[in-house]
């Protein structure tokens, strides 16, 4: 019986003789506050408000960042303190460092917001010196290897013979149908000659095309030009 127990000693060690190994010990049960009375808790809290605990300075082992007032301390300040506060950083404003820039600055150009602040006149002007005095760009610089001929040279593109074909269309007469009585004569009327309509390439079609839009859209801006140039004089001489 005796070799049994201290078997069962060596398996099932002392919970006491365990502690005294491990010094922290993991304790899953609720924090004394949550059964606490209410009196003593209200106690303690009037301590906190009056007398709080002095405790040492934090010792800080990363760079503080500034994130100013919190949001519950903003929503719990009266009224005439945000006035004040407003009133007192348009007349003197606070004088903050200059800022550390981790990154490397990339210039986007101008903002859209900025574009669109800008008066009409203004990106006329903008539009006709890029137009006469264009900015000089340097050369792209090509990261990726150019792609080779997609279509091989020995390849021979031929058009469609529905695009090169220029015959008009001509509709034969139905043939006459067969009965069993005697036939009738059938007068077969000459079919009409059809004219020769030449229509056009239909690369020609398309140059005349964007020529006649090209055109159009060319008297417009020259309206639309003359135009500003008209107001732009009026204003002057009104003022």
């Amino acid at each position: 019986m005796s070799s049994r127990s201290n078997a069962a000693e060596k398996w099932y060690p002392d919970p006491d003789q365990s502690h005294t190994h491990f010094e922290h010990q993991l304790d899953l049960l609720p924090p004394e506050s949550l059964t606490q009375p209410l009196w003593r808790s209200l106690i303690s809290h009037l301590r906190d408000t009056f007398v709080p605990e002095k405790l040492p300075p934090l010792q800080l082992t990363s760079r503080p960042v500034n994130v100013g007032m919190p949001l519950g301390e903003k929503l719990a300040m009266p009224w005439f303190r945000t006035v004040f506060t407003n009133i007192g950083d348009v007349l003197s404003p606070e004088s903050l460092p200059a800022l550390e820039l981790e990154s490397q600055p990339v210039d986007v150009g101008e903002l859209i917001t900025d574009q669109l602040a800008h008066y009409w006149w203004s990106s006329l002007l903008r539009n006709l010196a890029d137009r006469v005095a264009p900015e000089r760009m340097p050369a792209i610089e090509l990261t990726a290897k150019p792609i080779a001929d997609i279509v091989p040279r020995s390849w021979l593109l031929l058009p469609l013979w529905s695009e090169v074909i220029s015959t008009p269309k001509v509709f034969y007469p139905d043939k006459p149908k067969t009965s069993e009585s005697t036939p009738r004569p059938v007068v077969l009327r000459p079919a009409p000659t059809p004219m020769a309509v030449v229509s056009p390439s239909p690369e020609e079609a398309e140059v005349r095309r964007d020529i006649r839009r090209s055109k159009i859209r060319q008297r417009i801006w020259i309206t639309l030009a003359a135009a500003q140039v008209v107001y732009l004089v009026v204003i002057a001489v009104w003022r």
